[in-house]
């Protein structure tokens, strides 16, 4: 089930402690442009599905990647992406918008995301794994 723009955003939102909607839809279109580069296939269109429109098509039609970042990588590729952003605030925008997806997705579909990105994304998703 897809879920409502307004709900996406309000979790992020809290999630991030952001002040307005629009610095949570702003790391939300940065972090997701960023996912979809590391995605492919069923996966991919399925994650995509239960986000807002908009957020679908940022997922569907991402930058491609030349490889896959690794968590750290990925944070500051978020960091260069957002205006003002250091790799620290960057951490809590990945955070914030990757749970929300992740709660989204349920517990299945993030496993079968985390499959396809390099160690460490888990803790990036919230879903640390057991060692």
């Amino acid at each position: 089930m897809r879920m409502r723009w307004e709900s996406f955003l309000d979790s992020v939102r809290e999630r991030g402690e952001y002040a307005s909607p629009h610095e949570a839809e702003r790391a939300a279109r940065v972090v997701l442009a960023l996912l979809g580069a590391h995605l492919v296939g069923e996966v991919r269109a399925e994650l995509a599905a239960g986000l807002p429109e908009t957020f679908e098509v940022i997922l569907l039609n991402p930058l491609q990647a030349a490889e896959p970042l690794s968590p750290e990588r990925f944070t500051r590729a978020t960091a260069a992406w957002i205006e003002g952003a250091t790799e620290e605030t960057a951490k809590w925008d990945v955070g914030a918008v990757l749970s929300v997806v992740a709660d989204a997705a349920g517990e299945d579909l993030t496993r079968r995301v985390l499959l396809q990105l390099p160690p460490g994304y888990d803790l990036l998703f919230g879903r640390p794994r057991a060692a």
